[in-house]
Parts: structure tokens; sequence; C-alpha cells
């Protein structure tokens, strides 16, 4: 893993010395705003993401918490969500109304989650690299706009550079993974 994260990262840097190239070369200094802290912002946004959920993917790996029903597949769940084709019919006796409803909230009782289950599970989407990235990004625009220098298209721009640099990488090593397999 720490390959990829070297890999990932050297691309980034690459990516970003062209893109300086480019914006003086043939840009100016309001352009090189712009893609530099729209493409710095956007990469921190990425690696804070990507070192979050690796955390948390790993936290429910060691917990050995699985989330995903395997007992369907994916096209089914989307025909049938509910299950209601299912081709295993269980015949349910008649049963009264109001035991069925106590039975069915008793269950839901004990499905609820727990606060610190909550909370593990949020670590990903609420770590502080994360949200210091966000801060960053959003002050860099502000900054952008607030001194007259944002141009919107440029920004953007500069914004999805890093995504597809990164994908691009793992898309990159994935092949090569399946080449060394076979």
């Amino acid at each position: 893993m720490k390959s990829i994260n070297s890999k990932i990262l050297k691309a980034l840097v690459i990516a970003d010395i062209v893109v300086i190239l480019l914006s003086i070369i043939f840009f100016d200094i309001k352009m090189l705003w712009n893609t530099q802290i729209g493409f710095v912002s956007a990469s921190l946004v990425m690696l804070a993401s990507m070192k979050s959920y690796k955390r948390m993917v790993d936290a429910r790996v060691e917990h050995n918490i699985i989330t995903i029903d395997d007992t369907r597949d994916t096209i089914d769940k989307l025909e049938d969500p509910y299950d209601l084709y299912s081709e295993e019919i269980v015949e349910e006796p008649e049963a009264d109304l109001a035991e069925a409803i106590k039975e069915e909230k008793s269950r839901m009782k004990k499905n609820r989650r727990s606060l610190s289950e909550t909370l593990r599970d949020t670590k990903a989407a609420l770590s502080l690299n994360r949200i210091g990235a966000y801060v960053v990004l959003v002050l860099g625009f502000f900054y952008l706009n607030r001194h007259g220098y944002l141009m919107a298209p440029v920004y953007i721009l500069a914004l999805s550079v890093p995504m597809f640099v990164v994908v691009f990488v793992l898309i990159g090593e994935k092949n090569n993974q399946d080449e060394l397999s076979f």
C-alpha cells in the first residue's frame, strides 16, 4: 500500500509541476493563483479522504464488521429491493396484528446502533484531515474571490486534475497487478 501512496504523491507532484509551467509560460499570475489553490486544495481533499477511508476499512477488518449482505446478487437487489418475489416463500401462520407489531418493534430495537458504533463509523467523514482539507478548499476559494483573482473555469479545471491523476494511477496499478497475476 505504501508504494501506491508514493506513486500517487509522485504523480500529483509531476502534474502540479506541469500545471505550474503551463500557467507561467502561457498565462498570467491570476491563472497561476487559480491553478495552484485549486490543485493543492483538491489534492489535500483526495489524500485526506483516501487516508480516512483506509483507516475506517482497516478498523472494520480488525473488528470483523461485515456490512454487506452477499446472499443476494446486485441485479436481484435492484429489481426486488424488498425481496417480495423471493423463490423461498415461507408460509407464516396467522398472527395477531398487535403481537406482530410488538415483535417488529423488538426486532427494530435489537438492530438499533449504539452511539459508539455510529461514532466509529463516522470517523472517516469527520476526520480532522478531511475537515482541514475542506477548510483549505473553501478558504482558497474565498481568497481568490475576495481579491478578484477568481477565474471559475480555470479553478474548476484545477480542482478536477488531481481526481484524474489519482484515478489514472489507481487504474495503472490495478492493471500492473492483473498482469503480474497471469
